[in-house]
């Protein structure tokens, strides 16, 4: 309740039936000056990106269980500020799999805001490593259930897409551009892994949209690939801009720093959105809810969802929202 009305999220939304509210960025960094670096952004930016450890690709080969053991001790190191730090691991059937588990759970599991599972071949492998990590839950004592996101970058996996979006343990899913391309064995050319191509090539931007597609089904958050041209930053907030407004992707990855800042500022709505939003949601509120007319706009609980979320998008991504506004309907989740 909120000056005796009812919260937009109570009023708007049934129980179960709200996604996970995410970060828009989720950055990826595996060595561990640019670890401590992201951290350190992390503190000074707060909590509007996501900062991932990387366990696989990150990890020095031969050195995996020294590794993990690091991304172990920032998870639960001062340095990780705001409790949004997660780890990628090995993927299931790889030998430093379940290695990973034992390190990051045993050490740092009442702190990891989520782990990703990269390479999944379909919905069973996902199964498999949901239960690998929930008997190490039980076995550490952790009593939440510790969010699970996943990468479709095979054949199998975008097949069995819903399936994965479905499984009650997935948060978030992520497309991997690379390696879905290299799958094509030469059939999708390199152009495709770029900037403009990743939204040209058919296969490509099939995979993209049925990914979307699956997550919104089922309350999922669909994060976007990278942009591998990481000093292009003219071409990165343009495919930010495309992946948010025309694929319907709510989160996109970040490969390095300076991708950070345009990531955010591209999924976040614009000042003339936020303004609107505040005034359709104050009136809905103050009406309990009912049908009003807005700049002879007729509005009701389905547009009023839609003017929420879009409150709630300025929120995370650090948008000015009046004082009135924050008092009354977001200081709870500073």
């Amino acid at each position: 309740m909120t000056n005796g009305r009812i919260h937009p999220r109570d009023a708007l939304f049934e129980e179960g039936e709200r996604a996970a509210i995410l970060p828009v960025c989720d950055h990826y960094c595996g060595v561990e000056a640019r670890m401590r670096k992201s951290l350190a952004l992390q503190a000074e930016l707060g909590p509007v990106f996501d900062v991932t450890l990387d366990c696989e690709d990150g990890a020095p080969v031969g050195r995996e269980v020294e590794h993990a053991q690091l991304c172990a001790d920032l998870v639960m190191s001062s340095e990780n500020c705001f409790g949004r730090v997660g780890a990628r691991v090995h993927p299931v059937g790889h030998p430093s799999f379940q290695a990973d588990l034992e390190t990051l759970i045993g050490r740092a599991g009442t702190r990891l805001a989520y782990l990703m599972l990269p390479k999944p071949r379909g919905a069973a492998d996902v199964q498999s490593a949901a239960e690998a990590v929930d008997h190490l839950c039980r076995v550490h004592g952790i009593e939440r259930p510790l969010p699970l996101h996943t990468l479709v970058e095979t054949h199998g996996a975008l097949r069995e897409v819903g399936a994965i979006a479905a499984h009650p343990r997935i948060e978030s899913i992520s497309f991997g551009l690379m390696d879905f391309v290299s799958a094509h064995r030469g059939a999708i050319p390199a152009s495709a892994m770029g900037a403009e191509g990743q939204f040209a090539h058919p296969l490509v931007v099939r995979a993209k949209l049925e990914i979307a597609a699956a997550c919104h089904a089922h309350g999922k958050t669909p994060s976007h690939c990278v942009v591998t041209e990481f000093k292009d930053l003219r071409a990165l907030a343009a495919s930010a801009t495309r992946a948010a407004r025309e694929f319907g992707y709510t989160r996109m990855w970040s490969i390095h720093p300076d991708q950070i800042r345009p990531i955010v500022e591209a999924f976040a709505p614009t000042a003339a959105e936020v303004d609107l939003a505040v005034e359709i949601v104050q009136a809905a509120q103050a009406a309990d809810w009912a049908p009003i007319r807005h700049r002879d706009t007729l509005h009701d609980r389905a547009s009023y969802r839609y003017f929420w979320q879009l409150l709630e998008r300025a929120w995370r991504t650090g948008q000015p929202l009046p004082a009135a506004v924050r008092r009354a309907w977001f200081d709870a989740d500073a």
